[in-house]
């Protein structure tokens, strides 16, 4: 699914929470020199977990860019439009012993620290509980979103997307420091 030597414009870097998909994009969007996108702050906008009114509008405009980094499978209401206007899937499809350690560390420490996320928003000790909390969501989810990105990724639909698919973290981080100026193409052989 790879085309050698084509330009990386717009990525969507997939997977499950916790497999990082935000500190790569975050990083890849630097050495593209493309803007970055974090999915979640765009989503919700205020407190609550409130939905943002033009979610959207505002993915519709930023996938219609030339250039862009999100760090998202994609909500359902624009999961189509951001896989149809992608060139590249960078796909971080690591197992559950790799990403629940790291999500339940990340949500341990905004719960504790009262982190500010998306919308002003924080975790909290009540919102373990609950079955959308990160580390439920990752436990319960891996299976179907794993199988959910497999299905997209050898579809007809999406076959002009070149996809890098990396089982573990060091493969990730070795294919993004060979990443320069826009262009891929050269390593992206390297992913499985």
């Amino acid at each position: 699914m790879t085309q050698a030597g084509a330009v990386t414009r717009r990525v969507l870097v997939v997977g499950i929470s916790g497999a990082g998909k935000s500190t790569l994009a975050r990083e890849l969007g630097s050495r593209l020199r493309v803007p970055y996108h974090e999915m979640d702050a765009l989503y919700f906008d205020g407190p609550g977990w409130a939905v943002s009114g033009t979610f959207v509008r505002d993915v519709e405009g930023i996938a219609a860019s030339t250039g862009w980094v999100i760090d998202s499978f994609g909500y359902p209401e624009v999961r189509d439009l951001l896989w149809t206007r992608a060139d590249t899937i960078v796909w971080l499809d690591y197992p559950r012993r790799v990403v629940m350690p790291r999500v339940l560390r990340r949500s341990l420490r905004r719960t504790v620290r009262r982190e500010r996320l998306f919308g002003g928003n924080r975790e909290t000790w009540a919102g373990w509980l609950r079955r959308d909390h990160p580390a439920w969501w990752a436990w319960s989810q891996h299976g179907a979103r794993r199988a959910d990105i497999a299905r997209r990724t050898h579809s007809a639909e999406f076959a002009p997307l070149r996809v890098l698919r990396f089982t573990a973290p060091r493969d990730a981080t070795a294919w993004l420091r060979r990443v320069r100026d826009g262009d891929t193409g050269d390593v992206a052989g390297a992913a499985g």
